[in-house]
């Protein structure tokens, strides 16, 4: 299926520089693009017609995997399990990717990532995706940045971990503290602002890497260690002694956190955004790894759609209309991605805002259509 999969896009990048003259004739035996471009003017008719791929997705198809940038030290999210292999929320989110693209979820090669790292290397088209507990923000989505998000995956907030018998309830009780932190995040800078606005005086100590700045938290060289609130519980997961940690209540900030890729990449992007989306209309509509073949003769025109049986919704975005079977198939929906790695076999995060809109949260598919 890869293969096959893969030598039909490359024939379509291949083919599209011909349009122009190959489609110079009115008559469609002229053509021979035709199959493979949409509106060609020699063949409007033609039903095999699909619509040209990007730049950025010519570039990938040719090189035959994603460059998906990403974490390696945050347990639960994105991290190297002890037989090397890269594990994860956000991992399962490149394979899905490139199930959609592919045919396999094989097809990705992961580029680990500092936060300071993160940002050029997307910018410099170093890796073609980052998915890697990045905060959606407007400095970074404008050209300040030039990135695009393509959706969110997890809603996440700022939070404050400290040591169980230290007395903090509230962020007031540490006034004077040494809090450590991340640099080069919007974590950095929220810490300012909500210590700021509370007229706490406070030292920071900051650190280039995400296992370093827990490594001096439980080391004892501050007093609280500061981050997103996920990725605060996958961290005391991996302490010593977890249940002597506990992660104060109170946020700090909003923290939209998903894919996203580098300005001029539409076609790509959307290829993103939509694989995202589809994950999450899966579960909504009750399609999973589990019942896949069951739901394929589904009479419920949103799940026909989404599984590519009608409605050339894969065409639109210049990949197999079956993008979302792959993609299911290998992953499952949403709600299985995060029951396997942040459910209560894993790091036991409440879904709370991550939800289903249907169930009062925010996950909100667009419309397959």
């Amino acid at each position: 299926m890869k293969h096959k999969t893969l030598s039909a896009l490359l024939a379509l990048v291949i083919l599209v520089p011909l349009v122009l003259s190959a489609c110079s004739t009115e008559e469609c035996p002229e053509c021979p693009a035709c199959p493979e471009v949409a509106e060609c003017p020699a063949c409007p008719e033609c039903p095999e017609a699909v619509a040209p791929i990007g730049e950025r997705m010519a570039t990938i198809v040719e090189r035959g995997k994603i460059i998906c940038g990403c974490n390696a030290e945050l347990p639960g999210f994105g991290y190297l399990n002890p037989d090397g292999e890269f594990e994860g929320f956000d991992i399962d989110f490149c394979k899905a990717l490139a199930a959609a693209v592919f045919g396999d979820p094989t097809a990705v090669e992961y580029r680990p990532l500092t936060a300071a790292e993160r940002l050029p290397a997307l910018q410099t088209g170093e890796i073609d995706v980052l998915i890697r507990n990045t905060t959606w923000t407007l400095t970074r989505d404008s050209k300040d940045n030039a990135l695009n998000w393509a959706a969110v995956t997890f809603y996440d907030g700022q939070g404050m971990l400290v040591r169980k018998d230290s007395g903090f309830t509230t962020l007031e009780d540490m006034a004077g503290a040494t809090v450590c932190s991340t640099t080069g995040t919007t974590t950095e800078m929220n810490l300012a602002d909500a210590f700021r606005s509370r007229g706490i005086d406070y030292t920071p100590l900051l650190f280039e890497k995400t296992q370093d700045t827990s490594a001096a938290y439980e080391e004892g060289r501050c007093d609280g260690q500061t981050s997103d609130k996920s990725q605060l519980a996958a961290l005391r997961s991996a302490m010593a002694n977890p249940e002597d940690h506990v992660i104060l209540d109170v946020t700090m900030s909003k923290e939209p956190l998903g894919p996203l890729t580098a300005h001029g990449t539409d076609q790509w992007n959307d290829v993103v955004r939509w694989v995202v989306f589809g994950m999450i209309q899966a579960e909504e509509s009750g399609v999973s790894s589990q019942n896949l073949d069951e739901m394929m003769s589904s009479d419920d025109p949103t799940v026909r759609r989404l599984l590519g049986v009608e409605g050339g919704m894969g065409t639109s975005l210049g990949i197999r209309d079956d993008f979302m079977v792959q993609v299911i198939r290998a992953v499952g929906n949403y709600g299985e991605v995060y029951d396997r790695w942040l459910g209560p076999d894993g790091l036991d995060i409440p879904r709370g805002p991550n939800e289903l809109w249907t169930n009062g949260g925010l996950l909100y598919p667009m419309a397959f259509r």
